[in-house]
């Protein structure tokens, strides 16, 4: 959760010293994001489920 909030503070909030974001100001994002871009990225980011391998038995 802090993670998407550092993500939106610095992609989607438009601060009104900048009048743009920060990712905009420092050249990173030519655009602001929304919510769902963001939503998506995080969903990219997470790892695959499915069968971890074989586990020995003691």
């Amino acid at each position: 959760m802090v993670a998407i909030h550092a993500v939106h503070y610095n992609y989607a909030r438009i601060h009104k010293s900048l009048r743009i974001t920060p990712s905009m100001q420092a050249g990173l994002s030519d655009h602001v994001w929304t919510l769902e871009e963001i939503v998506m990225m995080a969903d990219n980011c997470l790892p695959r489920s499915g069968i971890c391998g074989p586990y020995k038995r003691s």
